[in-house]
């Protein structure tokens, strides 16, 4: 089993697509990057804890080549802006990649230089090591599956869902 940390924006956007995955053995959404101990999603969304929303997912290489798991991770954000995507604006939106040791930051390096044939402007994301990861409060856990009409699962969320599937559907437990 391999874990990566990561993040592109709302971690709403990024949680659902990763639980939809073959290989995908759990997704957790959490707060890393920053400076302040336990922090709680308000803190974290006022912008001043330096801490990013970012997504732990456990996968299985062998179901889910890691490669195809961070080309996934770049099709489904912008990692050319920074600090927002789309209406969402701030630090924590940051498009980020953490890693817990030299091999799995080749690993990062490596798909950041795939990713740049895709995207017209300079990749903005940065690469830092995990130093700690803290889990978001339950209610943030799943968002989209306890949420699925509400207004920005429907507007935001499942288009990224819809175009991850198209792109990648062989990776996908549904069809």
């Amino acid at each position: 089993m391999e874990t990566f940390v990561l993040g592109g924006g709302c971690f709403w956007c990024l949680d659902p697509v990763f639980r939809r995955l073959k290989g995908v053995t759990n997704v957790v959404v959490g707060y890393a990057g920053g400076n302040v101990e336990s922090p709680d999603y308000y803190q974290v969304s006022s912008g001043t804890t330096g801490h990013a929303e970012v997504v732990k997912v456990n996968f299985d290489a062998a179901t889910l080549p890691a490669e195809d798991l961070l080309d996934l991770f770049f099709l489904i954000h912008d990692p050319t802006t920074l600090n927002r995507q789309g209406n969402d604006v701030g630090t924590q939106y940051r498009s980020i990649m953490l890693y817990s040791d030299g091999t799995q930051k080749a690993v990062f390096e490596k798909a950041i230089q795939r990713a740049t044939k895709h995207w017209n402007d300079p990749i903005v994301t940065e690469l830092k090591p995990l130093e700690v990861f803290y889990e978001a409060e339950a209610e943030h856990q799943d968002y989209f599956n306890k949420n699925p009409a509400a207004g920005y699962c429907t507007i935001v969320i499942e288009p990224k869902i819809i175009k991850a599937r198209k792109a990648y559907k062989k990776y996908f437990k549904e069809s």
